[in-house]
């Protein structure tokens, strides 16, 4: 029997389930791959061979005894290392959270996923507590984009992006707090999802900021998205916020197309703050959906600032113990805009929070007129490795701070989005955002297949050199 490595997730679970391939076979060339591959790419902070193994043996036995497969059975993937995996610190990227003693049981999403029939490998490198848009960790080592390995994997879940492009595994799970599953999908050249606000519980994992986090799939094909997605979604008692809504699974409608579906491109702010191909991708994906209306988010600006603002402070709450007793444990410069957003004045966060009602009120007046909104993920392709600013409209800016200025507008009123790689030329990867209303994942995983099946938007895995 053969293993389909590297391959996409639903190919792998229909060779297991058609006896065409073991899930040891597909384990074992995962793994080979993985110590082939990895010391160039560095998606891997930990990889876990005898659990993954013995996982794989455990569903081999069951589908000898004719027990049926999951819709992810013999599938492996991997996980951001701010998810607990039962035997490891959740180190969330840093150093200070190694000190933590292991994780007594894996993470809900991870739970879910493979009592779906996947299989854990391992974890993926990030930026350190999240708070990154590089991909670049000071203490294991940067995430190298498999398309260019001198250039970022974009961040904070630069390992999960590095891991689904160059092939290791075909699914891979990611957070996104402000554009952490969205940037490294569009500079890694692959799709990624971020729910719904509360669509996916978030327990077991290491917050960020958590009136903004989400959890969500990244992969190589909208199918094996839908799958994730459909495995992981759902209530969760030990998850207050993703504790009211049941399932509404996306995949069995997948193929119905976008006939009577009004889609239209973000404009205003998202059509200036970025590098003219930027725009061109957004172009290119609009021509094919026959998308020509144009519509603005309001004060798409304000809400940036004001997602900064509810980051920074809620972020530097969380950290205030370890900025006090382990100060030069931290990357310098996560440290310091943590301690930047502990000195922000309570006034100026409650005005942040007030405007977010405000401005989500008034985004969900535009769906009223549209179900789908296309915007860029990124305003440029993923820049070289070590640098530290880029130049927008003119203006020398910070990466670190200024590469989701397109992304945090949406993730600040949790709207959920598919993140699709486009290609324009022979440069890198680009992305762009297929965003929806709340609780309409499946409307944009529809815009999103129908750009796949159109070859607007494919993720071919990456020639590692």
């Amino acid at each position: 029997m053969s293993a389909p490595t590297p391959s996409d997730a639903a190919t792998i679970a229909a060779a297991f389930a058609q006896g065409r391939t073991t899930a040891r076979a597909t384990v074992a060339a995962t793994l080979e791959r993985i110590a082939g591959i990895d010391g160039r790419v560095g998606a891997f902070t930990d990889v876990l061979p005898e659990r993954a193994l013995a996982r794989a043996d455990a569903l081999d036995a069951a589908r000898a005894r004719g027990e049926p497969a999951g819709p992810l059975a013999g599938v492996p993937f991997a996980v951001k290392n701010l998810i607990d995996v039962a035997g490891l610190p959740t180190r969330a990227g840093s150093k200070i959270n190694r000190d933590r003693p292991p994780a007594a049981r894996d993470g809900a999403v991870v739970r879910r996923l493979e009592a779906a029939g996947a299989i854990l490998v391992g974890a993926l490198n990030m930026g350190e507590y999240a708070y990154d848009f590089t991909g670049e960790n000071v203490h294991d080592g940067d995430a190298h984009n498999p398309h260019a390995l001198d250039h970022m994997t974009g961040g904070s879940s630069g390992g999960s992006g590095a891991a689904v492009a160059a092939g290791l595994v075909p699914l891979t799970l990611g957070s996104d707090t402000n554009g952490s599953i969205r940037v490294p999908a569009a500079f890694c050249g692959c799709f990624g999802m971020k729910p719904t606000y509360g669509r996916i519980s978030r327990a077991g994992s290491f917050p960020f900021v958590g009136s903004l986090d989400h959890l969500g799939p990244m992969a190589r094909s909208v199918a094996d998205l839908a799958l994730a997605y459909d495995a992981m979604q759902g209530p969760d008692p030990d998850d207050p916020v993703a504790t009211t809504r049941a399932p509404e699974p996306a995949y069995p409608d997948l193929e119905d197309g976008i006939g009577g579906l009004r889609i239209a491109v973000a404009g205003g702010y998202f059509a200036r703050n970025g590098h003219p191909e930027a725009f061109a991708a957004v172009a290119r994906v609009a021509d094919a959906l026959g998308a020509s209306r144009t519509v603005e988010l309001p004060e798409a600006q304000r809400a940036r600032a004001a997602a900064y603002l509810i980051t920074a402070a809620e972020g530097a709450t969380l950290h205030l113990d370890r900025l006090r007793t382990r100060p030069q444990d931290f990357d310098p410069a996560v440290r310091d805009r943590l301690i930047a957003g502990a000195m922000i004045p309570a006034p100026f966060v409650e005005r942040a929070q007030r405007f977010r009602r405000w401005y989500r009120d008034a985004v969900m007046d535009l769906f009223g007129g549209v179900d789908v909104i296309l915007a860029p993920a990124t305003p440029c392709r993923a820049p070289k490795g070590g640098l530290t600013h880029f130049v927008l409209d003119g203006v020398t800016l910070p990466i670190r701070a200024n590469i989701g200025v397109f992304t945090q507008p949406i993730s600040f009123i949790g709207l959920p989005v598919v993140a699709v790689p486009v290609r324009i030329d022979a440069g890198l990867p680009l992305g762009v955002q297929v965003i929806a209303a709340p609780w309409r994942e499946d409307l944009a995983l529809r815009v999103a297949r129908q750009l796949e099946r159109d070859g607007i938007c494919t993720a071919p895995v990456a020639e590692v050199a």
